[in-house]
């Protein structure tokens, strides 16, 4: 874990989190522990995961510990005996509630049943092992890019308190592509390299407004995201960027895993 002292403003992170397997795969599990040891230390970190959609908007436990949510199938029994024991974040719920009540419809709901799903807790798993740092997940409440970066827009306070925001998807996500039986380092489908080629393009220049119109702007568009859910924590975290300073992107990780972009995104 970084021993950074927590700047005066955190960094927004967007990550490719990875399916349960992610553990097995050494150079991705090396890239995300060598970026989160040139990341100051946060206060506590707010998950936006792909795993979690529900509105009203709703934030997970923050009064008792539950179990992870396995939310995955036909996986080996060692991906469902992964535990990760962070602390509750009641203080930061209550920041995020003040936040953004105002803003969704049906105001924030609090769901005391509610673990972190597996695009949550995968990645904390290798990135801040220790598991000593409060964690809270929130639910996005839709996948429309204007209400999801509005969102983001009303949470960027929370990085001058040390929180660390981290919305967790896939830069290509079409599991049409993802085939264990093959190299995980094999050459990627021509669509997902062009998306994620597009993609790394468009964050450097900090264009906001094609991320959010990607289904129109962007090349092999649907082929890349079928479906659009591991797309938009992006939209969240460009919102809370440009709401505190800017889009500021820098590549962190880059590359593919069974054909798939695991490109991932910080922002100053």
């Amino acid at each position: 874990m970084s021993t950074q002292t927590a700047p005066s403003r955190m960094p927004i992170l967007y990550l490719s989190h990875g399916a349960p397997p992610l553990a097995d795969d050494a150079v991705w599990t090396e890239q995300l522990a060598r970026w989160s040891a040139d990341l100051p230390t946060p206060t506590n970190i707010l998950m936006v995961s792909a795993h979690w959609e529900n509105a009203p908007l709703s934030l997970s436990a923050t009064t008792t510990a539950q179990p992870l949510v396995y939310d995955f199938w036909g996986f080996p029994q060692k991906y469902y005996t992964v535990t990760y024991d962070a602390p509750l974040a009641p203080e930061l719920a209550d920041d995020v509630e003040g936040l953004v009540s105002d803003l969704v419809h049906g105001g924030v709901h609090r769901d005391e049943t509610r673990g972190l799903d597996h695009g949550a807790y995968v990645p904390l798993v290798e990135m801040f092992p220790d598991a000593d740092i409060p964690v809270l997940q929130m639910s996005m409440p839709t996948l429309d890019p204007r209400q999801l970066f509005e969102l983001g827009r009303r949470l960027a306070p929370l990085r001058d308190q040390g929180t660390l925001i981290v919305g967790s998807g896939f830069t290509t996500h079409n599991l049409a592509w993802f085939n264990p039986r093959n190299d995980s380092a094999a050459p990627p489908p021509t669509p997902s390299a062009e998306f994620d080629h597009w993609a790394a393009e468009a964050l450097a220049r900090g264009d906001v407004d094609a991320v959010l119109d990607f289904e129109h702007r962007a090349p092999a568009a649907r082929q890349a995201h079928p479906r659009t859910e591991h797309w938009a924590p992006l939209y969240l975290a460009l919102g809370a960027a440009e709401a505190s300073g800017g889009v500021e992107a820098d590549t962190a990780i880059d590359g593919f895993w069974y054909g798939l972009s695991k490109r991932s995104w910080q922002f100053a």
